[in-house]
């Protein structure tokens, strides 16, 4: 979930805030072992006797200044991007940061789904930043954006979008920003705006309703993955889904549902939970990444913590933070005990210090085993999860691994190998995992290392990502070749949750 507020938390949270201030040496030598471990040099003894030394002299400090010249850092880099955006791509839906030209949709390549999964026509960049505009204090353009929307955007569009991407990128980030226009309690300020009347709930109303037909005709209930926005599943559609494209729709349909008083949507969303849950593996629990939505057959039989998985269980556990449903928590912690016992390798304890660091692997999900040797990007957000979930200390080692890797390649590959310790897939597209995990362990250890690790995040995207006109996605993280192409999603979360880690909210 990228964009709904969450204003209430489990009772997880108050491990959280009881668990206090981490000893700086158990950090150090879950990161200075991972480090060595990636540079092929081994655990040696001399890494941990010198660990303390090393830490206390790089990481330790963090004052005021440099708190306020990383903010600023940030918030520079969203400038750059979001005005650039307006400058030489607004109305399109993407920024191309090298040529500085606005990019829509392929219409004459239609199978170009890495474009036309997520370009819809409908100014895609402007509205996912709507709510990073208020985070960021920018309420005279905040008010400038909500009123460019209201009044230029449109979803009647002979255009097919991924229900996923439509949801979490657009749906999410109307709700957000009337959200900030309306709260009554002002968390994030006041963002009242004169005249304004519910017109971005018209407008995800309007969204969520073009995005219902994906529900129809389907024998498993599940949703087509496509669907278009003036004429509903087009003819030539597939028969597949990824599970976290059908199973990571709750927290936007579930809002919109709560705002208008009409349960149709969060109740397809949570039967179509329902109904993949149904779908796990008979003996080990585990769900697939691909499935058949007429038959309920698995297409594709891996099992992970990323692509095509991932967001299920982030929804799950952030659906039980924001409505509180207990059926949501329990499938959450079944399946956490599930990923603990299938797809964990390593030391059972985190920290102590004896044996591989822990690693989540993908697994076959009818026996466990072990179906290849990568990790990819979209796992980094998982230690996020793990802190929303009260698990510290796991979470840190999670983290610690994507930091070594951030380390070595200043970036995150798409794919990483674990077994050969390098990349199978080398780009980098700019995502925010990383980013938002770094966020909420600053968040909930306090721990200056972590605002030395977005300070280096920063640092490396203005080093080799910054281009003429914005951010550009790293197309090779060893020779840091870049491509073309600056997503929404770079300027709606990375910027953003880089801009929050720092000492307080606001």
């Amino acid at each position: 979930m990228h964009h709904v507020f969450i204003s209430s938390s489990p009772a997880s949270w108050s491990a959280l805030t009881n668990y206090g201030f981490l000893t700086s040496w158990r950090l150090a030598l879950v990161v200075f072992a991972l480090l060595s471990l990636l540079a092929g040099t081994g655990a040696a003894s001399k890494v941990f006797e010198n660990a303390f030394d090393r830490w206390s002299s790089q990481y330790k400090m963090f004052t005021e200044s440099d708190m306020l010249n990383t903010r600023k850092a940030a918030h520079d880099m969203f400038t750059f991007g979001y005005d650039n955006y307006m400058k030489y791509a607004y109305p399109l839906d993407e920024l191309d940061p090298i040529n500085c030209l606005g990019r829509g949709p392929d219409y004459a390549n239609p199978s170009n789904i890495n474009i036309n999964d997520v370009l819809g026509d409908y100014s895609l960049t402007l509205v996912d930043v709507l709510d990073t505009l208020a985070i960021m204090r920018n309420r005279s353009e905040f008010h400038r954006a909500v009123n460019l929307v209201i009044e230029n955007v449109s979803f009647e569009k002979d255009i097919t979008v991924q229900v996923f991407e439509a949801t979490i990128r657009v749906l999410g980030s109307l709700l957000s920003a009337h959200l900030i226009l309306t709260d009554p309690n002002r968390l994030l300020g006041d963002f009242r705006m004169e005249g304004y009347n519910n017109e971005l709930l018209t407008m995800a109303h309007d969204l969520a309703a073009r995005l219902l037909p994906a529900f129809e005709n389907t024998r498993t209930g599940l949703p087509h993955p496509r669907v278009n926005l003036m004429y509903g599943v087009p003819w030539n559609t597939v028969n597949e889904t990824c599970t976290a494209g059908a199973g990571s729709l709750l927290l936007e349909f579930g809002v919109l549902s709560r705002l208008l008083g009409d349960p149709t949507f969060e109740g397809l969303a949570r039967r179509t939970n329902q109904r993949l849950w149904s779908l796990r593996d008979k003996d080990t629990g585990l769900l697939g990444t691909v499935v058949n939505i007429q038959t309920g057959e698995w297409q594709g039989l891996s099992s992970g913590l990323g692509a095509g998985v991932d967001s299920f269980y982030e929804y799950l556990l952030k659906a039980y933070i924001l409505f509180g449903d207990e059926n949501d928590y329990r499938m959450f912690n079944e399946s956490h005990s599930l990923i603990w016992e299938h797809l964990r390798r390593g030391r059972v304890h985190c920290n102590a210090g004896i044996g591989d660091p822990p690693l989540y692997v993908n697994v076959h999900m009818r026996d466990g085993t072990t179906a290849n040797t990568w990790i990819d990007a979209l796992q980094a957000s998982f230690p996020g999860v793990l802190i929303l979930n009260g698990d510290l200390d796991e979470a840190i080692c999670q983290h610690a691994l994507y930091y070594s890797i951030w380390k070595k390649y200043g970036a995150i590959p798409e794919r990483f190998n674990w077994h050969l310790k390098a990349p199978d897939v080398t780009f980098y597209p700019l995502r925010p995992e990383f980013a938002e995990s770094t966020y909420l362990l600053y968040m909930s250890t306090r721990n200056p290392f972590y605002l030395h690790v977005g300070r280096e995040i920063i640092a490396s995207l203005n080093e080799h990502a910054r281009v003429s006109c914005g951010y550009a996605t790293v197309h090779d993280v060893h020779d840091k070749t870049l491509e073309d192409r600056m997503e929404s999603f770079f300027l709606s979360e990375t910027c953003k949750y880089l801009f929050l880690v720092r000492a307080l909210l606001f």
